[in-house]
């Protein structure tokens, strides 16, 4: 029987050390890798390249690793909420490449097929494209963007089993599913970890075959990013 399982979190991240390049799924707060995020601030690492959509708030998600000086680089499409993330950038502490949400989707879905790159015609004739390949397709320009590759990625999904098969809650679907063997190793962390078998195989978003390590998270904290309330 396959199992994927592993103890705890320390376990799920043995092998993360300096200068890694790391993916982390999660949309705004919604299906961020808490437990991993925490026990990468624990180990401490550092001098992290960190591709993701955003980087959390400045007191939750990737907002604690940045609070720590942790990551020397982000990949991202949105600066968001997070004021030490526009501080860091804005100051050039932080080398930041921003690129679009759907190129940034499309890379890490190319590298999780095995593809080494892909033409995209978003960011052609902008400062995007600077300085990368451009082609012509049935009479449209599209840039040429490499896929990713990364160290580890860390998703986050609602429940899994001991094989690694994974389910996906409303809009944690996101880019967690992509990122999912994008990495040479992928760890889950699920909020339900049930035996193999238990899962109905008609509701599995991602099948075990693309996750190495998988265990049961703790304590998530189901926070809103923004929340707006209308005067009277």
């Amino acid at each position: 029987m396959i199992l994927k399982t592993v103890h705890s979190v320390e376990d799920a991240l043995e092998g993360v050390t300096n200068n890694m390049t790391l993916m982390l799924g999660g949309f705004g707060l919604c299906g961020i890798p808490e437990n991993a995020i925490a026990e990468l601030v624990k180990k401490g690492v550092t001098d992290l390249t960190c591709i993701s959509n955003n980087a959390g708030v400045d007191d939750f998600g990737l907002g604690l690793l940045l609070q720590k000086k942790q990551i020397k680089k982000m990949v991202s499409s949105y600066v968001g909420e997070n004021d030490e993330f526009e501080r860091q950038m804005l100051s050039g502490e932080l080398d930041v490449e921003l690129i679009p949400q759907g190129t940034l989707a499309e890379r890490c879905r190319a590298a999780q097929a095995g593809f080494p790159a892909i033409y995209t015609p978003a960011g052609y004739g902008t400062e995007v494209a600077e300085g990368k390949e451009t082609r012509e397709f049935d009479g449209k320009m599209y840039v040429l963007e490499y896929a990713f590759k990364a160290d580890f990625a860390f998703v986050k999904a609602w429940k899994g089993d001991t094989a690694g098969n994974l389910i996906f809650k409303g809009t944690a679907r996101n880019f967690n599913p992509v990122m999912c063997g994008a990495a040479k190793i992928t760890v889950a962390e699920v909020e339900e970890l049930v035996p193999a078998g238990a899962l109905d195989p008609n509701q599995i978003h991602v099948p075990g075959i693309f996750v190495q390590r998988i265990f049961q998270g703790k304590a998530y904290e189901k926070r809103i990013e923004q929340r707006t309330v209308r005067k009277r």
